[in-house]
């Protein structure tokens, strides 16, 4: 009897799976292209029709002339024949005529051009254009190692056609060291050190400069890596998304005193003698594991990237990704380590979105190490070993977010990892591969959770990115499990077991908290204060930072203790080994909208409570 209930019930979590998988792939197929601006325009479909009273000029010609990786530019503009859906495209490499068509595009006849631009602007978007023909659009340009241009198109997105084409433009070195990605690395006195540049080390050999105050400079050297079209599973990334991506580098800053502050310059030998330096950064080393002092943690999933130039307006997709930005660079000096769980740029197969999103969060990710984990977006493709047969990477793959960004895993395409903070342990999964009781996943994260000495690292954290715990947003609502598929079923005996303090995820674009839960039960009914023996792991879901926002079911089952339909993120403060305080901020103004403290001393983490502790004997 029990083996069938066990049957029927696995037979019940399959077919949920399925209908979940199937409408996964329906809601992006009627989404169409949705999920990214410059999947609206039909490159393919593009017209030649020089006008000649048309024109469009781009001032200034050379940027960068003080060492800057981003300035703006004007754009004048100037159409005899105005219309609403007129609009301008932004164009690098420069010369993008059909000599970047791949042979693999199957068109019986060659387009005019095969690359999309790295964005775009309705001319509209400036009131003097409808009025007399003529405006100036102001967009904002990042060094991403060659030449731009514009063009002028009628027809809107979907029946383009280029009537007017401008000046070239370029950074002073297109080459140059750009938008450094720190991480943790596999130890804990090491940083790790990940940027752009358009140098290979035929050309150069990189490395990264860096001292702490009052000592000599020392040189890391760094490895380079990078993709090609080849590597991508499918289109748009193997089609009209794709651009090269420059080179990969990655150095490791090794044997940091703990808790110190360092500075670092990133560098390129020439094969003259000569040096190609970037900009000096600062970071904070880690403090030991077990350390006391203060450690401020930010946690977020689903940020995507913003234009600053308001660019790339379709479908408002990333509203709040701008603002979350903002608010952490606002509150820098505070934050210690950052955590992005997953659906990191939404560049969804438009591998120049990459370097957009890299510039945005420079300020963040080159002074505090900016961790990520794998999404959707970043991994999903049919046929390539996903967990899901979704298309949501754009034919990625997870091939630009393994190679653009360090992370501590034994198999970089395995995108699960440890990551050790003072009195933090966090154990990363990836749920864009099996994680189900006997998988190799599974074990990963039994050994993560098993392994950590809650003497010195109280504050157990768990994180994914698909809701693998508890959420009552819309779509979990319907399927009535309140969860991805399959989601805690073999996980929550081991949150249990070893005692996590709390869960979180994004995949859902809203946050919500839960009660301290065990097996749908609320295991404690305080809401602000949790203290003495642990009773249950509590699931937060902060998926708001910055993608559209996702519905909630009309539900509310007595679990979930707060919902938020808006924009934000989630601060963790330890103060010691016993003090955690959970804060989650608004993105529009940084306000706290919900937070509670834990209190908890040694003795109260081993304290057994339901399936938390091991067997025990009566010998004595």
């Amino acid at each position: 009897m029990k083996l069938a209930t066990m049957m029927v019930r696995d037979l019940l979590a399959i077919l949920c799976f399925i209908v979940h998988v199937a409408s996964s792939l329906t809601s992006s197929y009627e989404s169409g292209r949705g999920d990214q601006a410059l999947s609206q325009i039909d490159i393919y479909s593009i017209n030649f029709a020089l006008h000649h009273s048309a024109s469009i000029n781009v001032s200034p010609r050379v940027l960068g002339s003080q060492g800057e990786d981003t300035e703006w530019v004007n754009v004048d503009i100037s159409n005899p024949e105005p219309s609403s859906d007129d609009w301008v495209g932004v164009f690098s490499p420069a010369k993008f005529d059909s000599s970047s068509c791949a042979p693999t595009d199957g068109k019986e006849l060659d387009p005019f051009i095969c690359s999309a631009p790295i964005k775009y602007m309705y001319a509209k978007s400036n009131p003097d254009y409808m009025k007399t023909g003529s405006a100036v659009l102001k967009f904002m340009l990042i060094n991403q190692r060659a030449d731009f241009s514009f063009a002028l198109f009628t027809g809107g997105l979907s029946n383009p056609t280029l009537v007017a084409v401008s000046n070239h433009v370029s950074f002073i070195n297109p080459k140059a060291p750009v938008y450094p990605r720190l991480a943790l690395g596999k130890k804990w006195d090491e940083m790790t050190v990940t940027w752009t540049s358009g140098y290979n080390i035929d050309e150069a050999v990189p490395f990264v400069e860096w001292s702490r105050k009052g000592t000599q400079s020392r040189r890391s050297p760094a490895g380079t890596l990078t993709f090609t079209r080849n590597s991508m599973c499918g289109a748009p990334a193997r089609t009209v998304g794709w651009r090269d991506p420059g080179f990969i580098h990655t150095a490791f800053l090794k044997d940091l005193w703990p808790n110190l502050r360092y500075t670092y310059m990133m560098g390129h030998e020439l094969m003259n003698g000569s040096i190609i330096w970037s900009k000096n950064f600062t970071f904070k080393s880690s403090p030991y594991p077990g350390q006391d002092s203060l450690q401020q943690i930010i946690i977020f999933g689903d940020m995507g990237k913003g234009e600053r130039d308001g660019s790339n307006e379709y479908n408002d997709y990333q509203p709040g990704a701008l603002n979350t930005t903002d608010q952490l660079i606002k509150d820098l000096n505070n934050i210690d380590i950052v955590f992005h769980i997953g659906d990191i740029t939404y560049a969804n197969g438009y591998i120049s979105q990459w370097d957009q999103f890299t510039a945005q969060v420079e300020p963040i990710a080159s002074t505090v190490p900016y961790m990520i984990a794998s999404g959707n977006h970043e991994r999903d493709w049919p046929d390539s070993g996903s967990f899901y047969g979704g298309k949501d990477s754009g034919g990625e793959c997870g091939v630009p977010a393994e190679t653009m960004y360090y992370f501590p895993a034994e198999n970089k395409a395995k995108f699960w990892y440890s990551a050790d903070y003072g009195m933090f342990r966090f154990c990363v999964a990836d749920t864009e591969h099996d994680w189900r009781e006997g998988s190799e996943q599974y074990r990963f994260i039994e050994r993560c959770l098993a392994s950590v000495d809650r003497k010195t690292q109280p504050w157990l954290i768990f994180i994914a990115h698909r809701v693998l715990g508890y959420s009552t947003n819309d779509w979990y609502g319907q399927e009535g499990s309140f969860e991805e598929p399959m989601g805690r079923e073999s996980l929550q005996k081991l949150w249990q077991k070893y005692k996590v303090d709390i869960a979180f995820y994004g995949h859902v674009h809203n946050y919500e908290r839960t009660c301290p839960i065990y097996q749908n039960q609320c295991m404690d009914n305080e809401k602000t204060h949790y203290s003495g023996a642990f009773k249950g792991t509590i699931h937060v879901v902060v998926g708001g930072a910055g993608s559209h926002l996702s519905s909630f079911s009309s539900l509310k089952p007595n679990w979930s203790i707060l919902r938020d339909y808006d924009y934000g993120f989630v601060k963790l403060t330890a103060f010691d080994h016993s003090s955690l305080l959970f804060e989650y901020k608004k993105s529009s103004n940084g306000v706290v909208h919900d937070s509670f403290t834990v209190s908890r001393d040694y003795r109260d983490v081993l304290a057994c409570d339901r399936d938390s502790c091991e067997p025990t004997t009566l010998a004595s």
